[in-house]
């Protein structure tokens, strides 16, 4: 038994799984394609239903895993190949450049302020930009800058070459190459977390090419204290504060037909959200959501929702959107309410859309390199959903979070540290049996 374990994806689930087998006194190798850890839920402003603050929750963790002897985070990483059995996994990984000395970067932000190129920030959902030369966001962990060679000017040949001439701790490294890093381990926790959905069959009628038509995780960030915005909930196409907001739920989910067919289990509660944080800051605002029918299904969720109706007057009109379209510079929004059976028309200043919640692009890739099944959507299949809902069917390899499906931030935990105790099982019923003490 080789008693170090890999985890795939560094979102809140595998950070927890990673803290876990490492508290328990085991290597991690902790590895995220992106150039910072935290996923999703980094992007969050609050999290219900206790409107707790998510970078209060997420940064000293991030820290921790940042700053834990033994977890070994290899960012801007992809698993590329594995190959053995539970015991002695062997994995490959490429690491592409970050054209960054980490040991020497200080964060400065020397580099950033003369780089002449400026790009959506993806952190951001595009609502603010960023440079060729960056760092995700201020609580990035490892707080490392990052140069994208795709919006660089140049680096093959070199075009530019400010940010090495602006940089005094000499951290920039134009010659950096891809690496490849092997490893054996005895066990693999895969933890790749989700992406929103989109398809032009929902944008066609929802989401919308207007700039005032935003997904769940765009208003995520108007709301947040540390987003493009400081937290003031202004609309993108005229600064202006919108006064009546619609959210579309559903959107994309349980619609076989443009769309998934199952329910995305998370967007009644942080639709619910979206109506109470914004009343927050836009007290004389009015909410309309339009819904199919509410789906609270968790401790304090109900009450939550309750609380958004009768608290924030947020107004619930059950039924589908038919259309959503511009008009006299406000988004229109036509609906129809199935409980009175009357045709709805709403002027709105601004529109979010919560859209289906789907597997991470890397799933199946990850699926078919590992030998775990998935369903029809490409959300990974436990070996058992009822009795071991976390162990993948491929004995040592175990799943965690929103790869399995949508879930809540209380849900990927709970299954993140579930995920962690069967590998440190593994490792002790191993351990015990090596010294001769028979099975654990």
């Amino acid at each position: 038994m080789n008693y170090r374990a890999l985890v795939i994806g560094a979102g809140i689930s595998g950070m927890q799984a990673a803290l876990d087998i490492a508290n328990g006194g085991y290597e991690v190798y902790l590895v995220e394609k992106e150039p910072a850890i935290g996923g999703h839920m980094a992007q969050l402003s609050e999290t219900f239903p206790t409107l707790d603050c998510s970078q209060c929750i997420m940064t000293p963790r991030m820290v921790e895993v940042g700053q834990h002897p033994n977890i070994h985070l290899l960012t801007l990483s992809e698993v590329t190949a594995v190959e053995g059995e539970v015991g002695r996994f062997r994995v490959r990984i490429r690491k592409r450049p970050r054209y960054v000395i980490e040991d020497r970067c200080t964060a400065c932000g020397d580099c950033a302020a003369v780089c002449p190129v400026v790009v959506p920030n993806e952190f951001d959902r595009g609502l603010a930009a960023r440079h060729a030369i960056y760092i995700p966001s201020p609580q990035a962990v490892p707080a490392v800058y990052y140069l994208d060679p795709e919006t660089c000017l140049g680096l093959f040949p070199l075009s530019c070459g400010k940010c090495a001439e602006a940089c005094e701790a000499e951290a920039i490294d134009y010659d950096m190459q891809p690496e490849t890093v092997e490893v054996e381990v005895g066990a693999i926790v895969i933890a790749t977390g989700y992406e929103l959905y989109q398809d032009e069959a929902v944008m066609a009628y929802a989401y919308m090419s207007h700039p005032d038509v935003l997904d769940g995780l765009e208003f995520e960030r108007l709301l947040s204290a540390s987003g493009p915005t400081g937290g003031r909930v202004i609309r993108p196409s005229d600064r202006t504060v919108p006064k009546e907001v619609v959210f579309i739920q559903c959107a994309g989910s349980r619609n076989p037909e443009h769309g998934v067919s199952y329910c995305s289990k998370i967007c009644c509660m942080y639709t619910a959200k979206h109506a109470i944080l914004y009343k927050h800051r836009v007290p004389d605002g009015q909410v309309y959501v339009f819904y199919i029918d509410i789906r609270a299904g968790g401790k304090g969720y109900e009450e939550f929702v309750t609380r958004a109706m009768e608290e924030d007057r947020t107004v619930y009109i059950r039924g589908r959107v038919s259309k959503v379209f511009s008009r006299d510079g406000k988004v229109i929004v036509w609906g129809v309410d199935t409980l009175t059976g009357s045709k709805v028309e709403i002027e709105a200043d601004m529109v979010v859309v919560a859209t289906a919640i789907v597997p991470s692009e890397s799933s199946r890739r990850v699926a078919e390199m590992v030998g775990v099944t998935v369903d029809e959507f490409g959300f990974y299949s436990s070996s058992d959903a009822e009795m071991t809902p976390v162990e993948s069917g491929v004995p040592g390899v175990f799943l965690a979070g929103a790869g399995l499906g949508p879930q809540d931030i209380p849900e990927t935990v709970s299954q993140a540290s579930g995920a962690a105790s069967k590998v440190l099982l593994l490792f002790e019923a191993a351990r015990r049996e090596e010294e001769g003490d028979g099975a654990f």
